[in-house]
């Protein structure tokens, strides 16, 4: 029976995580609206986006205190509810640019506790062997928000208008909060005795140095191109309308959820977490090559290669799983809050820079600003991945 609460709220804890997904990648299907209501430009809508990124992973250094002393339970509840379902709010209300910035800061910081609270169980309450797998199922099924936030949401803008769509998720994003204030239970507390230390601890692991730029490499090029530039790629080489790009959203979206399944067990099946995702990273190399030289060689060439990165880049389960091998339980909350906060604020930094690449490359042939975003995401990748050839490997 002391289960039951838990499985349960784990259930809502991944519903949370869907609408963080949904919230992080829907500003590519709304852009153009966003721009026609309010002025709100590509360069602005990269801001927003990456300052989404920002705050979430901020707010990961308060996050990482409350689960190891207050527990996942209001630590994710209060800050969805409040900040998350409060940003959605002010978005669908806003008259300007700097409105939607404001609410993408609030719904950033309010999303942020949500996929924490559930590595804090899984580490606290399972098997570490079972840990990758776990963490895989959970971004896998989150990242139904990404779908809910490609086609889906196309048509809910073209029925209802987008404030009226997002006003609806800010509702969704209530009673989401509110079934995990209900449902999750907080893990037994360690003894007494155990063992004591801080963030310094978890700085002095030397192999986490070398994992957590991998962190950024192995989300960020498929969360900011799936979440910013699809859209306006897909619009000004292939002049495509919300529909197609919906479409388009559609395939890359269920591609990352079959690479996050995938790569789940990836480790236990190949024996290794580095070298699974070492192998699969130098795949999403390839493909950002491939997209980068040749941007404009057809829609269904674009769809098929967003779709092969979708599913070679989704490594972040597993990214997150060799780390969290080099947590005491301890500090399992601050530990996994430091590699998010990584993972997730380097992916922001990609937005911003990417935004300042699509200024710089703008004015010339349409094709020029995306080609240098992928190839820019193909070298970094290759250069982080040079690192972590030397990273330790580590099961347990």
């Amino acid at each position: 029976m002391q289960r039951l609460p838990v499985s349960a709220g784990i259930g809502f804890l991944a519903l949370g995580y869907v609408l963080s997904q949904f919230y992080r990648g829907f500003l590519a299907v709304v852009a153009p609206y966003l721009t026609r209501d309010i002025g709100a430009g590509a360069d602005s809508l990269a801001w927003a986006s990456g300052l989404w990124f920002v705050a979430f992973a901020l707010a990961q250094l308060p996050v990482g205190w409350a689960l190891d002393r207050v527990g996942p339970r209001l630590t994710a509840a209060l800050p969805l509810a409040v900040l998350g379902g409060g940003g959605a709010f002010l978005f669908a209300v806003a008259q300007g640019p700097g409105a939607i910035t404001w609410a993408m800061i609030l719904i950033g910081a309010g999303c942020a506790p949500v996929l924490v609270a559930a590595y804090f169980i899984y580490a606290r309450e399972f098997p570490p062997r079972v840990f990758a797998t776990l963490a895989g199922l959970t971004i896998g099924t989150g990242s139904l928000g990404n779908i809910a936030g490609t086609l889906p949401l196309a048509w809910a803008v073209a029925a209802i208008g987008w404030r009226a769509a997002v006003a609806v998720a800010g509702v969704v994003t209530l009673a989401v909060a509110a079934a995990i204030w209900v449902n999750v239970t907080n893990p037994a507390p360690l003894p007494h005795d155990a063992p004591k230390g801080g963030m310094g601890a978890l700085l002095r692991q030397r192999s986490l140095w070398i994992i957590a730029p991998m962190m950024v490499a192995g989300y960020a090029p498929v969360a900011d191109i799936r979440g910013l530039w699809v859209g306006p790629w897909l619009a000004d080489v292939y002049h495509l309308d919300a529909g197609g790009i919906g479409w388009v959203s559609l395939v890359m979206g269920l591609a990352m959820v079959a690479g996050n399944f995938l790569y789940g067990p990836l480790d236990r099946i190949v024996g290794s977490r580095k070298w699974g995702v070492f192998w699969g990273n130098g795949l999403t190399v390839l493909c950002l090559l491939a997209l980068g030289l040749w941007p404009a060689a057809g829609p269904g060439w674009a769809a098929l290669g967003l779709a092969a990165l979708g599913i070679c880049g989704a490594s972040y389960p597993a990214v997150m799983a060799h780390g969290r091998a080099f947590f005491p339980p301890h500090l399992v909350g601050r530990g996994v809050t430091l590699l998010t906060l990584v993972g997730i604020g380097g992916t922001g930094l990609m937005q911003v820079v990417t935004g300042w690449i699509h200024e710089g490359y703008s004015g010339g042939s349409p094709t020029a600003p995306y080609s240098a975003i992928f190839l820019f995401f193909a070298g970094f990748v290759a250069l982080v991945l040079v690192a972590y050839a030397f990273t330790e490997d580590r099961l347990d």
